[in-house]
């Protein structure tokens, strides 16, 4: 495995799907193809173009083992999602979108039969975000389907299976709010007696054990050796908490941005999560757990900007701390803190795409990050990863809201790097760079003191 220098890593994101090529002795995308992540509406639901992306990932790989050599694949996506498989190792029914909503009546007889938050630390989420609650209306939707599922495997195994022919869950994908496991014990829980899965959940693995090597039609189609191995996989977020695990020392947070924002603390002050502000355990790489919590912060800034250019300097900064403007939640208040809250303007709501609104957004998207802090205890500095890493407004609030440290990732994504990282090169991880505090920091402080006044009262 030393030898080992090239890794191509599958990311499927929920907005995006990628194919990133690591270079394990600098640390550093060396290429990267991306494809819009399209749900198709049905039938029988909504779900996943996974045939797309298979064609899409299938010519990457080729590109970029003739331009670069690939000498090994990782595989990282996003959580939320299970993929069902029948004996013959193909798709069951179509992997469905975890937005898609569920009926009351099937949602309730759910409710009924998951585990309590105490054993899972999983609460409860919206549609199908609870990968039961999926089960549960897949099973009852389609009589048939029970019968026809030989294998229940994680969407980072999906993508491996069709690479090597093996099956396999990760404890990072299974132990993201799916209620099937329960990660104090590091084992499944008991909702998978109640719908009789558990002859059909794969074994649950390490997310760096190398699941297989290509089949030989996946080495004929790309030009791989078919001895180039495939890592069993990792939950995305967990992927940019991976680097931290392996270089960090004391108590930290990793806030992980995206479509979704998730902030996990390790080493910080001992909490009792809220289920009902959206935290959660989550299970890292190492299987330890790891207090969580979330919001759909890529979505809420793609709302407030509408399309619109992130245009905002120094000068819009200020107006907007003058003038007490302020976006007060919850944009997507079906998720994060402050679930069934409206948004709210503190002032005269600012023009789309204007200076003034998108500093207003950055901060509401730090503080909104500072109470997922809160929530989960966090300790120590605040790694940023992914998109918002480089919102040097964002990055600035949350320094003034926590009162600590603020580091920032320079790579293009951290889960990326993190997913290759599951091949080890650990030695090449440099720290992230501290991010240095712009303006007046009492008087941002300030600001966030007033913000969340007026969000507990919203």
């Amino acid at each position: 495995m030393t030898a080992l220098r090239h890794i191509a890593v599958i990311d499927i994101g929920k907005t995006n799907a990628k194919l990133a090529l690591v270079d394990l002795e600098t640390l550093t995308e060396i290429a990267v193809l991306t494809r819009p992540n399209i749900v198709r509406q049905g039938p029988p639901w909504p779900h996943f173009d996974t045939e797309g992306h298979w064609v899409f990932l299938l010519n990457a790989l080729k590109t970029f083992h003739r331009d670069h050599r690939v000498d090994a694949i990782s595989i990282t996506t996003h959580g939320a999602s299970v993929v069902l498989l029948d004996r013959h190792g193909d798709l069951a029914a179509p992997i469905l979108d975890y937005e898609h909503p569920i009926p009351d009546t099937l949602a309730a007889q759910y409710d009924a039969i998951r585990p309590p938050f105490e054993v899972t630390g999983s609460p409860r989420l919206a549609d199908g975000l609870n990968v039961g609650a999926q089960l549960h209306y897949q099973f009852a939707t389609d009589p048939d389907l029970h019968a026809r599922t030989a294998h229940i495997i994680g969407y980072p195994q999906y993508w491996g299976h069709r690479l090597t022919g093996e099956i396999a869950n990760d404890v990072t994908s299974i132990g993201c709010h799916t209620d099937l496991w329960a990660p104090r014990s590091a084992c499944l829980s008991g909702l998978v007696d109640a719908f009789d899965i558990r002859d059909k959940i794969a074994p649950v693995r390490k997310s760096n054990d190398i699941l297989g090597t290509l089949l030989p039609q996946i080495a004929d189609a790309t030009g791989l050796s078919q001895d180039t191995p495939v890592v069993c996989g990792i939950h995305d977020s967990n992927a940019s908490l991976y680097p931290h695990l392996l270089s960090q020392s004391g108590a930290f947070s990793v806030v992980s941005t995206g479509t979704w924002v998730i902030v996990m603390s390790m080493g910080g002050n001992a909490v009792t999560l809220d289920q009902t502000r959206d935290t959660l355990i989550n299970v890292n790489a190492l299987g330890d757990s790891v207090p969580s919590a979330r919001f759909m912060g890529g979505r809420e800034f793609e709302v407030i900007m509408d399309g619109c250019d992130f245009t905002a300097d120094d000068p819009h900064a200020q107006t907007v701390r003058d003038q007490d403007l302020m976006l007060l939640p919850a944009v997507a208040p079906d998720t994060g803190p402050f679930q069934g809250q409206q948004m709210a303007w503190h002032g005269a709501a600012p023009p789309k795409g204007s200076g003034l609104g998108a500093i207003a957004v950055s901060y509401y998207l730090a503080m909104m990050t500072d109470t997922c802090l809160r929530l989960t205890g966090a300790q120590g500095p605040t790694i940023v990863e992914g998109p918002f890493s480089s919102n040097r407004h964002f990055l600035n609030m949350l320094r003034a809201a926590t009162g600590r440290p603020v580091l920032h990732s320079t790579s293009v994504t951290g889960t990326s790097i993190g997913a290759a990282l599951l091949f080890g090169g650990s030695d090449a991880l440099s720290p992230p760079a501290e991010f240095t505090a712009l303006g007046d920091q009492p008087e941002l402080a300030a600001y966030a003191e007033s913000w969340r006044q007026r969000a507990s009262t919203t």
